[in-house]
């Protein structure tokens, strides 16, 4: 048996256990086939033995009868939804575990199917970093996720480098896992607003609801932060040379902004870095001494050079130090 004829008759056979009885057509539509090749499919699972059988007339369909149905139809519906938390982050960086999640939607008690699917969405993970890395998993991660599946406010308390302390609330759309460290994408009077979760001092719930907006996916939200962060992040780029061993640290450093052009026959690599200001990368260079020789631009290299220039003033030679 084929993969893709396997993986059918698996989702036909979840779609039964969620529901009991389904038409061929039914069953054609959800797993995008033709009627002919729903009705086979079916037909194939009666035919290795399991309890699948047509029942003619009206109201009629294919039935999963007897003791045939999974615990999957028995979870509670915290379990259901603690289940999709888990498995809903994956489905963004796996097609396997997104079909899977699929499959288990279909599965699922049609009372918990809203509150599955708002689990599994209100999480994604982003496995590219930006340079840094938080170490510890934030501990109001699960009470974000619960206030965003249940559509509620939150009251948080937020320290930035550009505000030191503020209390807002605000309304959880979705948490995205970059790399191990947490944001929280949020509605607020101001619009969409990003924060970092290593940065939020204290959360906690409130009573009043909130509506999403209905043009909102979290996917697609965190594509323009991404690209609205990476543009600011890298409006400077210097090129550089550096021993080759130790383009590693750099790339380390630098995450996805650290780009290797040429390796030389001297044992160095070219080497495109980008940052916020050429401040930024002078700062980041400096001390690496003569072992890197910043080519372009110049205003990376000025900054270089006013850099020494302030330490070399700051700590003369050992012999001119007054004793």
């Amino acid at each position: 048996m084929d993969d893709m004829r396997a993986d059918r008759l698996i989702a036909a056979l979840l779609l039964l256990q969620g529901r009991g009885r389904v038409t061929a057509r039914e069953l054609a539509e959800e797993l995008e086939v033709s009627v002919g090749t729903a009705r086979r499919d079916l037909e194939a699972l009666s035919a290795a033995g399991i309890p699948v059988y047509p029942q003619p007339g009206r109201h009629g369909g294919w039935s999963l009868v007897g003791g045939a149905r999974t615990d999957l139809t028995g979870l509670t519906a915290p379990e259901a939804q603690a289940l999709f938390l888990l498995v809903g982050p994956a489905a963004a960086v796996s097609d396997e575990a997104k079909a899977a999640l699929r499959k288990l939607v279909r599965a699922l008690p049609s009372t918990f199917r809203s509150t599955a699917t708002a689990a599994a969405r209100s999480t994604i993970i982003d496995p590219a970093r930006w340079g840094d890395r938080v170490t510890e998993r934030p501990p109001m991660v699960e009470l974000l996720q619960r206030a965003i599946v249940q559509n509620r406010k939150v009251r948080i308390v937020y320290s930035s480098p550009s505000a030191p302390r503020s209390e807002r609330t605000i309304d959880p759309w979705g948490l995205v896992d970059k790399d191990e460290v947490w944001y929280l994408v949020a509605g607020t009077p101001r619009g969409r607003r990003t924060f970092r979760l290593d940065r939020i001092l204290d959360a906690e719930q409130a009573e009043d609801s909130f509506e999403r907006p209905d043009d909102f996916d979290l996917a697609t939200a965190w594509d323009e932060i991404v690209g609205e962060m990476e543009e600011r992040r890298s409006a400077t780029w210097a090129a550089v040379l550096i021993p080759s061993r130790f383009v590693p640290i750099l790339r380390d450093h630098f995450g996805q902004h650290c780009h290797v052009e040429e390796d030389h026959d001297d044992g160095r690599s070219r080497v495109r870095l980008g940052s916020p200001t050429p401040l930024d990368i002078a700062r980041n260079l400096a001390g690496w001494g003569a072992d890197v020789e910043v080519l372009e631009p110049l205003e990376v290299r000025a900054e270089l050079h006013r850099i020494g220039s302030e330490l070399a003033a700051r700590y003369p030679p050992p012999g001119m130090l007054e004793p």
